[in-house]
């Protein structure tokens, strides 16, 4: 049993994940705690918010973050592929800055128009 705090919205409830009876959860006030205390488990997911290099803006760095969730396991190498990014000014709000995050076919893009 892996006790775990559901993250899914604001009420926090402290979940028990029994790997041993096909993850059954327990201590979930809705569906959507079930399914995030099953998932944290068999293939933890998170997204990923960052920044990057921009020449001929007014700042130095650009945000950006992943268009949806990856696993867990990759997000080292994700952050590791941002080192080699150098924008160039302007960009638009959304523009996509890696096209495919480590083969899972999410991509990085920007948060803002600079």
């Amino acid at each position: 049993m892996t006790e775990i705090i559901c993250i899914v919205c604001p009420k926090g409830c402290r979940l028990k994940v029994y790997e041993d009876s096909g993850f059954k959860v327990t201590g979930h006030q809705c569906q959507r705690g079930e399914t995030y205390g099953r998932d944290e488990l068999k293939n933890p997911l998170r997204a990923i918010t960052s920044t990057v290099k921009i020449s001929g803006a007014a700042h130095r760095r650009c945000p950006v973050k992943t268009k949806g969730a990856i696993p867990k396991r990759l997000i080292g190498e994700a952050v590791r592929l941002l080192d080699s990014v150098n924008l160039t000014a302007p960009v638009m709000l959304g523009q996509v800055v890696i096209e495919d995050i480590c083969g899972t076919g999410i991509p990085f893009v920007t948060t803002r128009s600079l």
